[in-house]
């Protein structure tokens, strides 16, 4: 099988945050605090353009997970066509979230945790590393972001 040309890294940060924006649901990879013991779900999110939405039930392993240790590994697309993302994380009660960003949120992932029973808290993410790769051509240069920057330009 024949591998297409590595794109720049100008095209993967745009394929990126095209992605981002146009993608619904990540794959959201925490660990225990205490024993760092994995836990691996699918959420919803949203993309503002500069960080991700996520939102899950408070008292979820996910939820208690990123608000103990607040760091978290996202996973985005197919596996020949991934997005990894490393991030702060930041909790948010619900009773904080704009309505605007709440009405976007369920928007988007068509669902609105404020109209639930159980108590959801949402959770921003702030990306400090992004990488991006189709074949094993586009390992060299995955690296998009570190440090919360963007390598490529726009």
């Amino acid at each position: 099988m024949t591998q297409p040309t590595p794109r720049t890294a100008e095209q993967r940060k745009q394929d990126t945050l095209h992605r981002l924006d146009q993608d619904v649901d990540v794959w959201v990879a925490t660990a225990d605090g205490e024993h760092g013991l994995p836990y691996l779900v699918p959420l919803s999110f949203l993309w503002d353009g500069a960080t991700l939405l996520l939102a899950t039930p408070a008292d979820s392993p996910t939820g208690r997970n990123l608000a103990t240790t607040g760091v978290v590994r996202l996973g985005i697309g197919p596996t020949r066509d991934v997005v990894m993302v490393e991030g702060r994380v930041q909790v948010v009660p619900p009773a904080e979230l704009s309505e605007e960003e709440g009405e976007l949120f369920a928007g988007k992932t068509g669902f609105d945790p404020r109209r639930l029973a159980t108590p959801y808290l949402y959770f921003r993410v702030l990306p400090q590393r992004i990488q991006a790769w189709r074949e094993a051509n586009e390992l060299d240069g995955r690296e998009l972001m570190r440090d919360g920057r963007w390598l490529a330009a726009d």
